[in-house]
């Protein structure tokens, strides 16, 4: 073990020991999260595993259920920082309304699949169809805009974008019933839109020559400065939730067959191969993210302005990942 990682350890320990001899609650981080699947189920292996604690803190992990939603209460104060939907909380900071962060990014691939209501074969097809959302300004807004014109479609010509609330299951729903003509389906929900055999998997957007930041951890650039060292904790923490999720596969598994996952085993496979050992932000997946808002505002905002790595490179400089995985 290095003298760095030790004397991070050792720092950490120290603190802890004050903390309890004080009888004194950890700092408590409300975080905020949207959308079932990928973030819920790494929330729930790093609580499981008593991550937060062992880190020194306490997370209380708040479910929304859109991107915009979620902004509106990282706006208000009513959350210290997102897990999810990237390009939504970037467009904060596009728009004038809050400064913020994207100081993690667990993963620079949409783990996502576009149904479509059997008939339609070709994106060309999807041409005066209705497409469900979640919200306008949400990333499932987004990424269904940067998706079309990846195809060669105006979204704002070609198609009809609905707001349709919710997550996969009422998208799934809509779509059974005819009220709706494709959406995004997270890709471990697959098996249960096939099974009704009401539509067919256009793509897997995973498989797309596409880098795109959509999971990681966005903050206020205030809470940078002002809890340092607790966010520092908290990448530290997270960073181990992504090494026991990658290498300890049961508790992900079990987790996500309690959530409902059909293939619970495949659905753990594409996450843990999307995550990334080290969630470091880079310029181009946030820039692409930064593209897909394609809002007048958001137009010529470079990545470099939106990323703070250096609490990230920190931690990897001190050793920390290298000793997860037994380098």
């Amino acid at each position: 073990m290095s003298r760095t990682i030790k004397a991070l350890a050792l720092g950490t320990l120290l603190w802890l020991l004050a903390a309890n001899e004080a009888g004194a609650q950890y700092p408590v981080y409300r975080l905020g999260y949207s959308g079932a699947g990928i973030t819920q189920n790494l929330n729930n292996v790093i609580e499981k595993s008593g991550l937060w604690g062992k880190h020194g803190l306490d997370v209380k992990a708040i479910y929304f259920t859109s991107g915009a939603t979620m902004a509106q209460a990282l706006v208000g104060g009513d959350i210290d920082l997102t897990d999810s939907n990237i390009p939504t909380m970037l467009n904060l900071r596009a728009a004038g309304i809050l400064e913020v962060k994207v100081v993690a990014v667990s993963m620079n691939r949409i783990l996502l699949s576009f149904v479509a209501r059997k008939g339609i074969r070709t994106p060309v097809d999807l041409k005066g169809k209705k497409l469900a959302i979640s919200r306008y300004g949400s990333s499932s807004d987004f990424i269904t805009r940067l998706l079309l014109r990846y195809w060669k479609l105006d979204p704002d010509k070609d198609v009809a974008i609905i707001q349709a609330g919710g997550n996969d299951a009422v998208r799934i729903a809509a779509m059974v019933a005819g009220h709706i003509d494709g959406a995004l389906i997270g890709s471990y929900d697959m098996r249960r839109i096939l099974d009704t055999g009401c539509c067919a998997n256009l793509a897997d957007l995973e498989d797309l020559p596409i880098e795109y930041s959509r999971f990681g951890i966005v903050v206020p650039t205030a809470t940078i400065k002002s809890r340092k060292e607790q966010l520092r904790r908290y990448l530290q923490g997270y960073t181990e939730g992504i090494y026991l999720y990658k290498t300890r596969p049961d508790l992900p598994i079990a987790l996500l067959k309690r959530e409902g996952v059909k293939d619970a085993e495949e659905g753990y496979k594409k996450i843990a191969k999307a995550l990334r050992e080290y969630p470091v932000p880079e310029e181009k997946g946030v820039q692409t993210a930064l593209d897909s808002i394609g809002t007048p505002k958001s137009k010529g905002a470079e990545a470099k302005d939106f990323i703070d790595a250096s609490l990230l490179e920190e931690i990897k400089k001190s050793g920390f990942i290298d000793g997860l995985y037994g380098r």
